[in-house]
């Protein structure tokens, strides 16, 4: 059986190669001695600015695993490692007359889609976008002052919003479905770093890439692609689906998986319409702060040397209260983006390239808002509440979608400046001056201001100095949860109708949406015969 040792420790100034090194003097023995060892973990101790350090855990395998192992049972940092493998479950019986739909090809219904055309059930995925080239264009187009298309933008086309929302990849779970989802991820081209980084970050520049080559693959294992193919109504009959309605028309099906993303709001309506059971959820809120990034880089390393071997910094930061105020989707040398899907709304989120390579870092400011916050019980309410909000910051940008801004001093001070004071900010429309207090809930804002105070004073006055807040960010997560069976991962009451990551409200990222689509994919593959077996 393999070893696990932990807590290797690396001055960030020296090669990995010295890990080989490390593991033999840990073993007391000749790094000749095993066979081969892999990094589990990597992350960065920065706890003391003079002497930053990688902490690493590594997999080691070596014949005399054994032996070596009973002659030193208690070993520091050394253990037996059998990690579990990934389930693949047997193919159930029940008949498919025809193809699996995938509704939306964000993360969730990506994954799902993969995985049912591996184990060759050719699904069918709906995409109410553009292919990821064409979005790009039209994205580079709106970025420029364009008209905003409310099929194709940051939020809905090939790769979901998850395509231009900086590629991060933490996540709170772990096991051999987070593995298999990063090791597709490296296949159809991400470095392979993400398999063990602490923060693994994929960069919005590389995502379009990748999402294209999952097509590819999905499309050669018999799978196919519609684009403009927007979900109008699902066909429900005795209780079981029978296919869906499109812009395209009707789709015969009696499995949809709905990945429809946390922003397809028309759809929520629809569902509700029908019937499916839903209710309102948690969701986070707040407004986005952007400084230098050098002012981040001399509080996080101290030394020029270190950004020039560990690149751009990045920050978290939590201000416990009632309620909590945390940073979130922090994007470090990054840029401002706006966030928007429907006419006559404004929402702020964050992306940066691979490279880091702006001159500014961004971050959510955010707080989590209850259902009993909503000011209604309808499963609707905290949707509405985002409308609300988006609609003012709408009115406030002119019209043109220009991003309200105002400094983090004015903020807190609860001052407002000249509409023609001039502040400097990555957002690609342009900003205009105002009153931020106006695109939250009173008691958000409040609660924003009161941990913006804590975060300052955690960085010794270093965190709001030359910041400036921009908002509302309201897309982190969705309103609404869409309620599904645990076991067979159906909605109750509607056979064949699948709800999975972020949108119907089980999830809060790219990985967790994957893994949330690979599972339910496995879900339908216990049940169900490949198609024409």
């Amino acid at each position: 059986m393999p070893l696990r040792l932990t807590n290797l420790e690396l001055p960030v100034e020296e090669p990995e190669e010295l890990l080989g090194e490390l593991i033999a003097r840990r073993l007391g023995v000749s790094p000749a001695d095993f066979s081969s060892w892999r990094i589990l973990r990597k992350s960065l101790d920065a706890r003391s600015r003079d002497s930053l350090r990688f902490v690493y855990t590594v997999h080691v395998t070596w014949p005399g695993e054994a032996e070596w192992f009973q002659s030193h049972p208690s070993a520091t940092g050394v253990e037996r490692f059998d990690p579990p493998q990934f389930d693949e479950p047997l193919a159930g019986s029940a008949p498919l007359d025809d193809r699996p739909v995938v509704v939306g090809s964000g993360p969730g219904g990506l994954l799902a889609a993969y995985y049912l055309a591996v184990r060759g059930y050719r699904p069918l995925v709906l995409e109410r976008g553009d292919p990821v080239k064409e979005r790009v264009g039209a994205i580079r187009d709106f970025d420029r002052g364009g008209q905003l298309d409310p099929e194709n933008n940051y939020l809905f086309g090939e790769g979901g919003a998850g395509t231009f929302s900086d590629g991060k990849l933490t996540c709170r779970i772990g096991g051999p479905d987070v593995d298999w989802v990063l090791d597709r991820l490296v296949d159809c081209g991400a470095k392979t770093e993400i398999r063990y980084e602490q923060r693994p970050h994929l960069g919005s520049n590389r995502l379009p890439m990748l999402v294209r080559n999952f097509r590819r693959r999905i499309e050669a294992l018999g799978g196919e692609y519609r684009f403009r193919c927007r979900l109008e109504d699902l066909d429900i009959q005795d209780g079981h689906v029978r296919g869906v309605h499109t812009s395209d028309g009707h789709v015969k099906t009696s499995v949809v998986v709905l990945a429809i993303g946390h922003s397809a709001r028309d759809t929520y309506e629809m569902l509700y319409r029908r019937g499916v059971p839903m209710q309102g959820k948690a969701f986070q809120l707040g407004l986005r702060i952007e400084q230098p990034q050098e002012q981040v880089n001399n509080h996080k390393y101290g030394r020029d040397e270190y950004q020039k071997i560990l690149g751009a910094a990045d920050y978290t930061l939590v201000a416990r209260g009632q309620p909590d105020v945390f940073t979130f989707c922090m994007c470090a040398g990054g840029v401002i983006i706006p966030s928007v899907s429907e006419q006559g709304m404004f929402c702020t989120n964050g992306m940066s390239n691979s490279r880091h390579d702006t001159t500014f870092a961004n971050s959510g400011v955010m707080v989590t808002l209850d259902p009993r916050d909503f000011g209604s019980d309808h499963p609707l309410a905290g949707m509405e509440l985002q409308r609300r909000y988006e609609a003012a910051a709408f009115e406030l940008g002119r019209g043109s979608c220009l991003a309200p801004i105002q400094s983090a001093a004015d903020f807190q001070a609860g001052r407002t400046r000249s509409p023609h004071e001039k502040l400097a900010c990555s957002h690609p429309r342009g900003v205009v001056p105002a009153n931020l207090e106006s695109v939250l809930p009173p008691d958000v804002a409040r609660a924003i201001r009161s941990g913006l105070a804590v975060m300052d004073q955690k960085w010794h006055g270093e965190f709001l100095r030359n910041a400036t807040l921009v908002g509302p960010e309201m897309r982190g997560s969705s309103p609404l949860r869409i309620e599904r069976d645990a076991d067979s991962r159906q909605s109750p009451g509607i056979s064949g109708l699948y709800p999975v990551g972020e949108g119907a409200g089980y999830a809060g990222g790219i990985i967790s949406a994957a893994v949330d689509g690979l599972r339910t994919a496995k879900a339908v593959v216990r049940q169900f015969a490949p198609l024409g077996s």
